[in-house]
């Protein structure tokens, strides 16, 4: 597929198909399977806008239904702030040596992933300062290793919504900051016909994985298959940190 060389494109697949098995199964993780292996295999800069078309195509549908529930109060600070600080992150993933970036992101997979199997959870209350920090730490984080995620779903799981608004929240959220992170790219030159043509490619496997983890792997025991790839998604990461 135009510059990419057909073993780079076939082992991205592999990728991707693995990316959306886990996000079928889990609601989370497509972009934390993909980012790390993808930087090292076609450097951040290609990485990074490859992961958030895939992950923004996905989210887009589910807004629909989504947008009912949202409680707007909460995630509407985070979403607008992340939003803006998007550049942010878009010039420190160009300007920053790709070897370095490419360490950022595994590093950022290795803590978010210790996060979320030892249950972490934010403690306090629903602020709207709290939401406006954390949008922009996401913001940054979408523009720079289009992982911005983590953070906000640790941050929402500890509140007292329904697990429904919740979902609806992280589903607006997770759309946004996408779309927000392409335009960004875009803007600076990162998104390119090349990295869209590649993302088209792995389109299929990603979201036929995300239908056949929805529908199959749940029955394997969801907790121990979080658990799983939680473990192998720290265990991948630091071998790409120390690459």
């Amino acid at each position: 597929m135009g510059s990419f060389e057909p073993e780079v494109v076939a082992v991205a697949a592999a990728v991707a198909v693995a990316a959306g098995l886990v996000r079928g199964t889990t609601g989370f993780g497509g972009a934390m399977v993909m980012s790390p292996p993808l930087a090292l295999l076609l450097g951040p800069v290609v990485a990074v806008p490859v992961v958030l078309l895939l992950e923004g195509l996905a989210a887009l549908p589910m807004v629909a239904g989504a947008h009912r529930i949202v409680r707007w109060p909460v995630i509407g600070p985070i979403t607008l702030m992340a939003c803006l600080t998007v550049p942010l992150g878009t010039w420190a993933l160009v300007a920053v040596d790709p070897g370095i970036m490419r360490r950022v992101i595994a590093a950022t997979v290795i803590v978010f992933a210790f996060a979320l199997l030892r249950g972490w959870r934010h403690s306090g209350r629903h602020r709207p300062a709290t939401g406006l920090a954390l949008g922009a730490l996401s913001g940054t984080m979408v523009g720079a290793t289009s992982m911005g995620g983590p953070p906000v779903i640790l941050y929402l799981l500890s509140g007292p919504d329904p697990v429904e608004s919740t979902r609806a929240n992280l589903t607006v959220f997770i759309c946004a900051i996408s779309l927000a992170g392409l335009a960004g790219l875009w803007a600076g030159g990162v998104l390119t016909a090349a990295g869209a043509g590649l993302a088209a490619l792995l389109a299929p496997g990603y979201y036929g994985g995300i239908l056949l983890g929805a529908r199959v792997f749940p029955r394997l025991g969801d907790r121990r298959f979080r658990q799983l790839v939680l473990v192998l998604l720290v265990a991948v990461s630091a071998g790409i940190l120390l690459a």
